[in-house]
């Protein structure tokens, strides 16, 4: 039987054991990759993999579970076990990790008034209904069942969002009844105000530090709250940051390859650490995050690349031979190899097949929902993607004003078809105005609304603008507009196959641009982007991500998984009136 144990140091089978960890997350690449990956992580001198697991994508509808293809934990837990690695999970309700919505579900957004991350008591409900499915499934791959898992997280940086220990301790009992018996961990900043809040080392639960520098002052500090409470337990650094994620419009996020080693080397010879991210991988679909500051929310691109030391589609960086260095400095006994190394190709160059506006093909992909007043996307569908609202205005002849009030978080509006106005978020609730319009026909308006993501940290997990959609209303001149027709554009594979291509083109509104290149030999590869606005890329169904033009990224990654031999189907949905030609493969990302 396998045992492990947290003493002054950690015990693996009555042994001390230094825990030298990366994160992979098995959700952000394909299961083909998880092999390769783990394997390089390995190869790299670790002896243990860290992913968290979201709620999001394993309960999508409530009641309703999914653990398929790249949501596969148990495969990947075994894929670990098969390398020799340990495996550290973090499967919180919340995770952060730059994912939409730190990992919870949107469907919890029609429970009203819910506090989220609290004893709510409808919160913990969903929580333990939740953890009552997954739990008992992971239970058998415990080191106490003789499997791989050392360690699970309870709540994640708890202390840079709330205080209430009773949450903490409430979840705690929820997974000991659902069978976790290793040892439990948080996580949270390495300063006194987040630690006494987000810890639980009162109730004996091991405490770990997130941080990427300064190892010694960090320590430091997480080495003085133990012992103020009497602990004396060895140190870790849970998330030791090698890199950053990136948002839309900024400059990309770089750090110095041998900056790094010479950190990793100083946290080696203090503690044990697990570094985030080993493989960063892809937010496919619309699963990217979103940063809060101030009034504004900045949403995440789609690549995860995170400067990490895989890059995004799996190649061994000058920061992986840097960090393999210095392991190898402060541990000599570790087993090391060379990385494996994979070919991305250029597949071609592929012109347009079909194309159709939106406007033109709209009753074929969605049934009209009809209200009083807008309903959210959460409540009309599942929260993710567009929301297309339709409502008819009497025409008075003369120049009016329109209103949107409370919605999140862009939106197209047009007036008989033709666009007038975009809106980003902290434009939303400005004038928008109408001109005046000849003839006796009613005037039609229609709005574009994309959720670009919802928060993944801080103080707006529970603000209303995470509820998606029209939230309060349009007002025409100064009275809120009634009766509304609303359509859900989430763009899954059964929509897509609904697009009629046989109805009329028209690039100056939002279009679907069909692809079908025949490809002989399938490789890993990316889509250059950067004659594209914004806008969505399906690969035979699958959901690649978001692109837009701000950058820093101008393509996207497409393993080769989702790729076949012979004919494929790719559709590009472009909102922003740009014209699309062709579809490019390229052997290496694009940045602006």
């Amino acid at each position: 039987m396998k045992t492990f144990e947290i003493k002054e140091e950690f015990i693996l089978n009555g042994k001390p054991i230094k825990l030298i960890s990366g994160a992979i997350h098995y959700f952000r690449m394909m299961p083909s990759q998880w092999e390769d990956s783990l394997y390089n992580l390995k190869a790299l001198g670790a002896n243990t993999v860290e992913t968290y697991i979201p709620w999001n994508i394993h309960e999508p509808v409530e009641g309703r579970f999914d653990f398929k293809s790249e949501k596969n934990i148990f495969k990947f837990i075994e894929k670990a076990e098969e390398l020799g690695l340990l495996v550290i999970l973090r499967p919180s309700a919340y995770i952060c990790a730059e994912w939409e919505f730190g990992g919870m579900p949107a469907w919890l957004l029609n429970i009203p008034n819910i506090r989220l991350r609290s004893t709510d008591s409808r919160f913990i409900e969903k929580v333990e209904n939740y953890f009552s499915h997954l739990l008992p499934k992971l239970a058998p791959y415990q080191v106490t069942a003789g499997g791989p898992v050392i360690m699970m997280q309870i709540e994640n940086e708890y202390g840079s969002y709330g205080m209430e220990k009773e949450y903490l301790r409430q979840t705690k009992m929820i997974m000991q009844n659902c069978g976790v018996s290793v040892p439990l961990f948080t996580a949270d900043g390495t300063w006194n105000e987040v630690l006494d809040s987000g810890s639980m080392i009162e109730d004996d639960v091991f405490v770990t530090g997130n941080f990427g520098s300064k190892s010694k002052k960090n320590t430091a500090v997480l080495k003085a709250f133990m012992e103020r409470h009497n602990k004396k337990w060895p140190l870790m650094c849970m998330e030791f940051w090698d890199g950053w994620f990136n948002r839309w419009g900024e400059e990309i996020i770089r750090r110095d390859a041998e900056d790094l080693a010479h950190d990793v080397k100083e946290m080696l010879e203090l503690g044990s650490l697990n570094l985030y991210m080993f493989h960063g991988g892809t937010n496919f679909g619309f699963n990217n995050g979103c940063s809060a500051r101030g009034v504004t929310d900045l949403p995440q691109v789609t690549s995860y690349d995170y400067d990490a030391l895989l890059t995004e589609d799996g190649q061994p960086t000058e920061k992986y031979f840097a960090v393999q260095r210095v392991i190898k400095e402060v541990c000599p006994d570790v087993w090391q190899a060379e990385p494996r190394r994979k070919t991305l190709k250029a597949l071609g160059e592929f012109p347009v097949a079909n194309a159709v506006g939106l406007f033109n093909t709209l009753d074929t992909i969605a049934k009209p929902i009809k209200s009083t007043y807008p309903l959210r996307m959460e409540e009309a569908g599942s929260g993710y993607g567009y929301m297309l609202y339709k409502m008819t205005l009497k025409n008075y002849h003369r120049e009016n004003r329109l209103r949107v009030v409370e919605a999140s978080d862009r939106i197209h509006v047009y007036l008989n078809e033709e666009k007038i106005k975009i809106q980003k978020q902290h434009e939303i609730g400005e004038d928008i105005i109408l001109e005046e319009m000849a003839g006796d026909n009613d005037l039609e308006v229609t709005i574009l609304l994309e959720n670009q993501g919802r928060v993944n940290y801080g103080h707006k997990l529970n603000a209303p603008t995470q509820s998606k959609g029209i939230r309060g209303g349009v007002m025409y001149d100064i009275h809120f507009h009634q009766v509304y027709e609303q359509f859900t554009l989430e763009l899954d594979a059964d929509q897509l196959a609904l697009i009629d291509y046989t109805q009329e083109s028209n690039h100056s509104a939002p279009s679907f641009y069909k692809f079908t290149p025949e490809i002989t030999e399938v490789a890993d590869t990316f889509i250059d982007c950067s004659k594209y606005g914004k806008g969505v890329i399906f690969v035979n169904g699958f959901n690649l991500g978001r692109y837009w033009e701000r950058g820093p990224h101008l393509s996207l990654y497409c393993p080769k998984d989702l790729l076949k031999p012979g004919k494929n189907e790719i559709v590009v949905f472009e909102t922003e009136g740009v014209l699309i030609e062709s579809l490019q493969f390229v052997e290496k990302p694009v940045y602006k």
